[in-house]
């Protein structure tokens, strides 16, 4: 009756790894001595995301980095510059997972260690903070899913908007009807990096970094400079191109704002056809998402910079009354004119002739909807919101804003995008079963194997 209490990481390690499946509820968890210390977090990536986020998490004042995995040790050394002595860096991954002084962890690895170390960090009690796109292929989603509940594991999705604020005024102006109804939404981005990224030749790895533990359940290839380190999003093996990654972050939007599960069908074209290098997703693609209610058109050039680069996640949404451009610096709703269709049709080309539609008298100066202008967005407070989410919801256990089921069809939808490019035909789909709809051969490339032993640590997992 009189022995210390247990701290909260305690409580989490003894009921989590102990019998495999701790039902954590936001009331236990906030009754254990201690709920409210530091949320001792570990960073598994320490490249372009895995920086910002282990900044971000060792600033918070409730949350601290104790450890750092990259089997590229130049980024271990970096890490230690940003974090300090006093953490643990490891080149293998899974010595985090065996780390009992870590809480959670942060998965900002290339796409294609997304799901599989979520799972098995799932599996080990901790909770998960996972960059986006949440998968590889479709078929990893319903897994992670299946295991987070198994574990009762908090996992958060490294789709930040939804934490900015000018993104939650633009959600309620949207669904307030600001605009009227919705007609389309269009995502375009346009960049040109001609002539691309080269073709080096395939070589030996170099010593610094651990290639075979870097590929982990992807294929077996030769090291080759493009495929490792950042230029790995070009390479289907490990990624799906800018439509996995810009397109998820734009439709992540999309699908949060209108509480969308997933599209009726899916249609995309494009290819690699401009860059001269040995990259392989497209670098022109076009995708039509066939929404209930609406559709989404998603462009993307890598080769043509359409008189000047797009920002990255920008949305315009076209409505009844007017048109909402939104982009993570802001967002501006541009109203529509009043105008008596009869006028629309007689001034073409200068007027009809007798017969023809006649000019009537009419106001002028009437628009349909208010105007509206917010530029207080910041994409970095959207990554410190975003992390103060997370580190919220791993001390009550409440869902995070970027919940795992809902990213998990915007990532389904990023990848059926890809499959009709491929395919070079439009996709229908059912979210029920979570399966495309009277096509076997699509739905056969939902599924992709793992490269052992990788492929044993699924099965552990209980996925054949």
């Amino acid at each position: 009756m009189n022995a210390s209490p247990l701290s909260r990481r305690d409580f989490v390690k003894s009921t989590a790894l102990a019998t495999g499946a701790a039902a954590l509820s936001a009331k236990s968890y906030a009754a254990v001595a201690g709920a409210n210390e530091r949320v001792n977090l570990a960073t598994i990536g320490f490249g372009l995301m895995g920086r910002i986020h282990t900044r971000n998490f060792h600033a918070l004042p409730d949350a601290r980095v104790v450890a750092v995995a990259d089997p590229y040790q130049p980024r271990l050394d970096a890490a230690r510059m940003v974090v300090g002595s006093e953490a643990q860096y490891y080149r293998d991954f899974r010595r985090v997972l065996e780390d009992k002084n870590v809480d959670a962890v942060v998965v900002a690895t290339p796409d294609h260690w997304h799901a599989l170390m979520t799972m098995m960090a799932c599996a080990a009690g901790k909770d998960v903070y996972c960059e986006k796109p949440l998968t590889l292929f479709v078929g990893e989603g319903p897994w992670m899913m299946k295991v987070a509940e198994r574990y009762k594991r908090i996992v958060q999705v490294g789709t930040q908007q939804r934490s900015g604020l000018h993104y939650q005024r633009a959600k309620e102006l949207l669904l307030g009807g600001a605009i009227g109804e919705i007609v389309s939404v269009q995502c375009n981005f346009f960049r040109n990096v001609s002539p691309g990224i080269g073709n080096p030749p395939d070589s030996a790895p170099p010593p610094e970094i651990d290639y075979d533990l870097w590929l982990g359940p992807a294929p077996q290839r030769p090291y080759n400079p493009n495929r490792a380190i950042y230029h790995f999003r070009w390479f289907w093996d490990y990624s799906g191109g800018q439509m996995t990654n810009l397109g998820h972050h734009s439709l992540d939007v999309v699908h949060w704002m209108f509480d969308i599960q997933g599209p009726r069908a899916v249609t995309s074209a494009g290819g690699r056809f401009f860059l001269e290098d040995n990259g392989e997703v497209p670098d022109v693609q076009d995708a039509i998402i066939e929404y209930s209610k609406f559709p989404a058109i998603v462009q993307f050039r890598e080769c043509a910079s359409g008189g000047g680069a797009s920002s990255m996640g920008s949305l315009t949404f076209l409505g009844t009354k007017g048109t909402m451009l939104l982009g993570r610096d802001g967002f501006e709703v541009l109203p529509d004119k009043k105008v008596n269709p009869v006028n629309t049709f007689a001034k073409i080309i200068g007027g009809h002739p007798v017969g023809g539609p006649q000019p009537v008298a009419e106001p002028e100066g009437e628009l349909w909807c208010a105007a509206a202008r917010d530029k207080s967005g910041d994409w970095k407070t959207q990554y410190v919101e975003h992390s103060k989410n997370f580190i919220a919801c791993v001390k009550s256990r409440a869902t995070p804003n970027s919940d795992l089921k809902s990213s998990h069809y915007v990532s389904a939808t990023c990848h059926l995008a890809n499959l009709s490019l491929k395919l070079g035909r439009r996709l229908r789909w059912d979210d029920a079963t979570n399966d495309v709809i009277g096509d076997k051969e699509a739905s056969a490339l939902l599924r992709r194997p793992y490269r052992a032993p990788w492929d044993k640590e699924l099965k552990t997992l209980g996925f054949a």
